[in-house]
């Protein structure tokens, strides 16, 4: 920018016109982008890739439990955060029909979907894609009785430990929850993992199992559920039963900012390999994590999710429920977590949570037990996109 320095230039205009030369040199703050949003687009089953080649009817067994828990429930309960998925009375119309489908055909299955849905394409802020990852439900040896063999407890819920869903008080904090103790009338801090581990809870008879290995309890409470084999060759089964108010942070990033792993490295497999053969840093590593879950005993089919349903593996998905409502079918389509190049195309139905879980687009896909689950979670970290399948009655706004 030249200055003009004609005669009887004012000090006004100078000033003036250097003030404009800087704002214009100054770099301007960069917008913050809107806060998250789920938005919905309708879309036909037509444009769902891979939907005529899914086995859905694996999926009808998920949904059948999601069903049940919507029965009994007032018409007008509103499904989801201000009811996205519309209300009971918009299910029960599908769920009725659902009991009549014949079991593990496909053609009737996928005949119902399309008669019963309209499929909304899900975004944040209209933004499609979304990050999708995996979980399983771990095993580990361990004791119901202390043994020093096996020096790590499991503990279960603590009876001062107050769990707050903070959607009570305000509903802009929907789907938020934290958890402390009272102390002298106030909600104070539960204890953080560093000192829940190093013994704050010893001796106070809340000791559930004990297990093996510390970095194995880690990866447990992470996925939320598990099998503890016992020495007489049972077993007995665990899940989540609260969890102490301190955000979940993940443990990849710090060994990341470390410079111990790499950002395309990061995996279950490789942060326990890293934990294992650095056992002077583990621990510390691992408290960078402040979360702590405590665990309840578990029977029935499966490790229950949040909606308060068994998990059908590999077809129960994981959401942030400050977003999407639970017991809906939605069509995952992302990048298949050990098939470089094909497509991980499938009906779920949104079923649990979990503490990494934010976002509208997020997922997290359950499956199931054993060596395989654990290796397909373990490297899961894929891009891709999802649908929800809500009622046809339900009326969603154009550009919602």
């Amino acid at each position: 920018m030249a200055l003009n320095h004609r005669t009887g230039f004012s000090a006004i205009a100078l000033f003036g016109a250097v003030a404009l030369l800087f704002s214009a040199c100054t770099p301007k703050e960069e917008a913050k982008p809107p806060p998250d949003a789920l938005t919905l687009a309708s879309l036909s089953f037509a444009d769902l890739a891979g939907w005529r080649s899914d086995p859905v009817a694996q999926a009808v067994p998920a949904l059948a439990r999601s069903c049940a828990r919507f029965k009994g429930q007032p018409a007008d309960r509103p499904v989801g955060p201000n009811g996205v998925a519309g209300t009971i009375g918009d299910w029960q119309g599908p769920c009725a029909r659902l009991v009549d489908l014949p079991s593990g055909d496909d053609a009737a299955a996928r005949a119902f979907f399309e008669a019963n849905f309209t499929p909304y394409a899900a975004g944040n802020n209209g933004t499609r894609e979304g990050l999708f990852t995996g979980y399983y439900e771990a095993e580990l040896e361990g004791s119901l009785r202390p043994d020093p063999a096996y020096p790590v407890p499991l503990y279960r819920r603590p009876p001062d430990l107050v769990m707050v869903d903070l959607g009570d008080f305000s509903d802009r904090w929907k789907g938020e929850r934290t958890a402390g103790r009272v102390v002298d009338g106030k909600l104070k801090p539960y204890e953080d993992r560093a000192a829940i581990v190093t013994g704050s809870l010893k001796g106070k008879g809340l000791e559930l199992v004990w297990v093996k290995d510390p970095i194995g309890a880690f990866f447990l409470q992470i996925q939320g559920s598990g099998r503890i084999r016992l020495a007489d060759g049972s077993e007995t089964r665990i899940g989540y039963a609260a969890q102490n108010g301190h955000r979940y942070v993940a443990i990849g990033k710090e060994l990341i900012d470390r410079g111990a792993l790499k950002r395309e490295e990061v995996s279950l497999q490789t942060i326990r390999d890293w934990l294992l053969a650095h056992p002077d840093q583990a621990a510390a590593v691992m408290n960078v994590n402040p979360s702590y879950v405590f665990f309840q005993p578990l029977t029935g089919d499966g490790p229950n999710g949040a909606q308060g349903v068994a998990l059908t593996p590999g077809r129960s998905l994981a959401v942030d429920s400050k977003f999407m409502p639970y017991g809906v079918p939605v069509w995952l389509d992302a990048e298949d977590p050990v098939e470089p190049g094909q497509r991980l195309q499938r009906l779920l139905v949104a079923q649990d949570t979990g503490g990494a879980i934010r976002g509208p687009v997020r997922g997290d896909v359950f499956w199931g037990h054993g060596a395989e689950a654990e290796r397909r979670a373990g490297v899961m970290k894929s891009r891709g996109t999802y649908v929800l399948l809500l009622p046809k009655s339900v009326k969603v706004a154009a550009g919602s």
